[in-house]
């Protein structure tokens, strides 16, 4: 797909590392995010090349694909943690650089926390807040008063002052939601933040993420199952076999779209509202062409 059409209204394009990234026009205003040209390799191996992909103010893109593929190591290029094997990356304006950028949110996986950390969940909060200062933090009138409002508005009021061990994976996760939003980010990377997580609880920290895409911000959301954003997704970036695909779920999710990335035949169903999809072989094993299904 051009990234010149960030609603996602033309077929998905697919492409290796023989093909030319499309080229977007001027624009008075640059994207949240923009990558051009961006290639990555890891031990002699070609995650993807060629990838060029703009995520304007308001999207949801979600990032799909087996393991072994890039998904995130594509968000920590992003984070300027990994640089890359060619290609370059604008983010909110700035080349992206080891230092980091406090205006990009991160949400990281929903793994739980050990039960005897020693923190309430209100100072896991406090970190997004006032985390990025050196010796004891400093919490005056305003930093307090941003930190219950970020509690407050990702639900978790009635259980902040409780240890963060003790706390459910969902409980933990809101919590962490609120850590990422504490500067009002206009990109937010989101790294598998549904797993582990029951329905409820992943619809709820959903709800919240596309709460602060509507706000303004453009996201980009690593997940190996589009089930529970399918309705909130803009578009999908698809990474397998060193290609990839962009594009609109209704355009990306397709069986002769995904055949033609893996190169081997795949098949996408649809069971009651989920999709599935069927004998993708991963990325590690892609050259035995091990068929197994695979939960979208």
């Amino acid at each position: 797909m051009s990234s010149s059409d960030p609603a996602g209204t033309s077929p998905p394009s697919t492409a290796s590392s023989s093909t030319a990234p499309p080229t977007a026009p001027p624009s008075s205003t640059a994207p949240p995010l923009q990558i051009r040209g961006a290639a990555l390799r890891r031990d002699d191996r070609e995650l993807w090349s060629g990838l060029d992909l703009d995520v304007a103010p308001g999207e949801l893109i979600a990032v799909l694909g087996p393991s072994g593929s890039g998904k995130t190591t594509l968000l920590q290029a992003i984070l300027g943690l990994v640089p890359l094997s060619e290609g370059e990356i604008t983010a909110l304006g700035e080349p992206v650089h080891r230092r980091g950028n406090r205006r990009i949110g991160y949400l990281p996986q929903a793994r739980p926390l050990p039960r005897d950390t020693a923190m309430r969940g209100r100072d896991l909060v406090s970190l997004g807040v006032d985390g990025h200062r050196f010796g004891l933090p400093f919490r005056g009138r305003a930093e307090r008063a941003r930190v219950g409002a970020l509690i407050e508005s990702v639900g978790a009021t009635g259980f902040a002052d409780r240890p963060v061990g003790l706390l459910s994976g969902g409980e933990q996760q809101r919590l962490r939601v609120g850590q990422a939003l504490a500067d009002d980010p206009r990109l937010l990377l989101c790294d598998e933040p549904l797993t582990s997580l029951d329905l409820a609880n992943q619809q709820a920290v959903v709800r919240l993420i596309d709460e602060h895409r509507r706000s303004g911000a453009a996201v980009l959301l690593v997940t190996h199952d589009i089930n529970p954003v399918l309705g909130k997704v803009d578009r999908i970036l698809y990474l397998a076999n060193g290609k990839f695909t962009l594009g609109k779920p209704k355009d990306v999710l397709t069986s002769p779209v995904l055949t033609d990335l893996y190169g081997a035949p795949v098949f996408v169903l649809r069971a009651g509202d989920r999709l599935v999809v069927v004998g993708a072989p991963d990325a590690e094993e892609s050259h035995h062409h091990h068929d197994h299904g695979e939960h979208l």
